[in-house]
């Protein structure tokens, strides 16, 4: 965790650049990988999506705390359970970045953490034998240690009726070295649970040798790798740096899935790009990429019982 910067001059000496200090809620952390991206950047794809900026200081009609309604979906304090036949579970308030557009950047993790409601969410998960998919979220599951990660998913494993393991991290992208590499992939080439690892990958030049490395590892033991990115704009909402993401996470054994319009948090505003203009970025990577290269539009609409599709025609 050392190799993580919270501090903007720490950042701007890192980057050689100079960076003006700004005061939000929501502190700076970004890991050392990450970092070396941004210095090899021609361009501030990567810093936006870490950089506090002014504007998220600003209070915007249509944005909330609570953008895609999780706190009415939680029957215990760390899972939230939205879907059917899947609950998500927070095993972590920690993640190794911290994206300006994240939203949960305002959840109370206060309330996730402990045994107490570790145990919680194991007794709801053995009560509903309807449940035969978990996701593990958080913040970022794969902040856990080795030894805590693989004691909780062979709890899970220990449940009958749960069949697939899927989990949701932003840690093989942003920081591949502090990703899980030894027991837990121990764990997984002999689970009998069906493994899918969901990455957040915005920008093709957050990939690099070292993601490679690592989702390799992943994909080789047993894990099916799936990325979701988010319309950010002044970050991917160009043409031709989506149809480079692709290209390049499928070269990394990576399929697009998700491209969501923003999350309509309070704090992240700034970064909306609509849904006319995603449309017209899809249609776009239609005639461009074969049909598994072109992630499908959505948006989360809270209280709503699955992702929105936004239709492109």
């Amino acid at each position: 965790m050392s190799a993580i910067v919270k501090d903007i001059e720490a950042l701007a000496q890192r980057i050689g650049r100079r960076l003006p200090p700004v005061e939000t809620n929501f502190p700076l952390k970004v890991p050392a990988h990450f970092i070396e991206r941004i210095a090899t950047c021609d361009h501030d794809g990567l810093l936006a999506q870490v950089l506090p900026t002014a504007a998220e200081n600003q209070t915007v009609p249509g944005f909330s705390a609570d953008a895609v309604g999780d706190l009415n979906a939680r029957p215990a304090p760390a899972l939230l359970h939205k879907y059917h036949g899947r609950a998500l579970v927070m095993l972590s308030p920690r993640c190794h970045i911290h994206c300006r557009f994240c939203f949960r950047r305002h959840f109370p993790y206060e309330q996730t953490l402990g045994q107490a409601a570790w145990q919680t969410t194991l007794d709801y998960l053995h009560r509903h034998e309807e449940i035969h998919e978990v996701i593990l979220s958080g913040g970022d599951p794969l902040t856990l240690s080795e030894a805590q990660l693989t004691d909780r998913v062979r709890a899970l494993e220990a449940i009958p009726h749960i069949q697939t393991l899927r989990i949701h991290s932003r840690s093989p992208i942003a920081a591949p070295a502090l990703t899980p590499q030894g027991r837990f992939l121990h764990w997984a080439r002999h689970s009998r649970l069906n493994k899918v690892l969901v990455v957040h990958c915005n920008h093709p030049d957050e990939l690099s040798k070292e993601t490679a490395e690592v989702l390799a590892r992943w994909r080789q033991a047993g894990f099916t790798l799936l990325n979701q990115s988010v319309l950010l704009r002044g970050v991917n909402d160009q043409e031709a740096t989506l149809e480079k993401l692709s290209h390049s996470l499928w070269a990394q054994g990576v399929l697009p899935y998700y491209l969501h319009l923003l999350d309509r948090v309070q704090g992240a505003a700034h970064f909306e790009v609509s849904a006319s203009r995603g449309i017209a970025l899809i249609q776009y990577l239609r005639q461009r990429l074969p049909g598994y290269l072109v992630p499908r539009l959505v948006r989360e609409i809270a209280n709503e019982p699955c992702k929105t599709p936004v239709e492109v025609i």
